[in-house]
């Protein structure tokens, strides 16, 4: 496929066109920001494969899923000129909205998203370029979800959200892995569920995508939001194919519990999970976790990736931490950052109560409609 790339210059308006000439920077050290099309550009495909910090969220089948859905175009921020190899680089996606104004925004719908820079000062000139964009009015905002940096104060990025992140290091042995669950939360819900006979299947049939989305609306209006769109999940199964994995646990042929699983390098990561409340006891999300941390293991993968909690929510964190997942903190950053006001709590609440009296097929047209406008 053909490269495309831009040039940004922080001192002009922006040109986000391919045939965009080349002018000579202003900004400090004269360093240049060059603009790609992670999606043409077969430069991206090669840094993410070499570099260490590349999750599944970097991926090209994440960002193709971004765009099939949602219409996000994605584009990478980099100081290495179309010519040379592509050494470094901060992925973008543009959100515009009639709705929710447009944003710069790494990435929506994902937990985190490192830029794959050497260091914070090589983030930091990237921010303060992408800032400048913010400024001449061509985006309300920009926002970051890094995991090694931190934005710098020149740059004028805010703390948005804090959350916590988890993962289990899979590379010591089963029985070391086994050892360090929590007996009476996890270990015991697993003989539990072998004592129930519940049964497990997966792959990414659309069967079992039924059984996991109809799980998932269940579980949605039980959070008290709408369920993401279907659009979204058939996206992520024509991108991802065998390694998006649907993992749907039964109890005498019901499903009662399910979750989404996507492979990359030497992770798995768990991205989504829903169950019948009903059957909470009978551990079919116990089930679910240990057949997935038993492959994954036997694979050759490294880590579990158990995806971000909100700081605030004791109970998911304790669920992770008693799987042996490892805490790390997580921050997102925005400019221009603004508090949050008592009417977004208002508009929360009313949403609440949408949630509380809609039937199921209204629940799901809301979220169709809602989630384009909130990534």
């Amino acid at each position: 496929m053909a490269k495309t790339s831009v040039i940004l210059e922080t001192a002009v308006t922006v040109d986000h066109r391919p045939e965009a000439p080349v002018v000579e920077s202003r900004c400090p050290q004269s360093t240049r920001l060059w603009v790609i099309d992670p999606l043409r550009d077969p430069r991206w495909l090669e840094l993410i494969r070499k570099h260490s910090a590349a999750s599944v969220f970097h991926s090209r089948e994440w960002l193709s899923a971004l765009h099939l859905a949602y219409g996000y175009e994605s584009v990478v921020y980099t100081h290495c000129e179309p010519s040379a190899e592509l050494t470094s680089g901060t992925v973008f996606c543009k959100v515009r909205s009639w709705l929710t104004g447009r944003r710069l925004v790494s990435l929506p719908f994902s937990d985190h998203c490192d830029p794959l820079v050497k260091d914070s000062a090589e983030l930091d000139s990237s921010l303060l370029a992408v800032g400048k964009s913010v400024d001449r009015g061509e985006w309300n905002y920009c926002e970051v979800r890094p995991v090694r940096f931190e934005p710098g104060d020149s740059t004028r990025l805010g703390l948005s959200d804090r959350y916590c992140l988890h993962a289990i290091d899979l590379r010591p042995s089963m029985s070391a892995i086994f050892r360090n669950f929590h007996k009476s939360s996890v270990q015991r819900k697993i003989r539990r569920a072998e004592r129930e006979a519940l049964t497990y299947e997966e792959g990414n049939s659309e069967r079992l995508f039924r059984h996991f989305y109809k799980l998932l609306v269940t579980t949605r209006r039980r959070q008290h939001v709408p369920p993401q769109p279907m659009k979204w999940f058939r996206s992520l199964m024509a991108c991802f194919g065998v390694k998006l994995k649907f993992r749907v646990a039964f109890k005498n042929g019901l499903p009662i519990a399910s979750i989404l699983t996507l492979n990359y390098k030497n992770t798995v990561t768990y991205k989504y999970g829903c169950s019948d409340s009903r059957f909470h006891p009978l551990g079919g999300m116990a089930l679910l976790f240990w057949n997935t941390i038993q492959q994954a293991k036997a694979a050759g993968y490294e880590t579990l990736d158990l995806g971000r909690s909100d700081s605030g929510n004791q109970g998911l964190t304790t669920f992770k931490e008693h799987w042996g997942g490892i805490r790390s903190e997580l921050s997102y950053w925005r400019y221009p950052n603004h508090p949050r006001s008592d009417e977004s709590a208002w508009k929360r609440m009313t949403a609440e109560r949408f949630v509380k009296a809609s039937p199921d097929r209204l629940l799901i047209a809301a979220g169709q409609l809602c989630y384009r406008h909130i990534g």
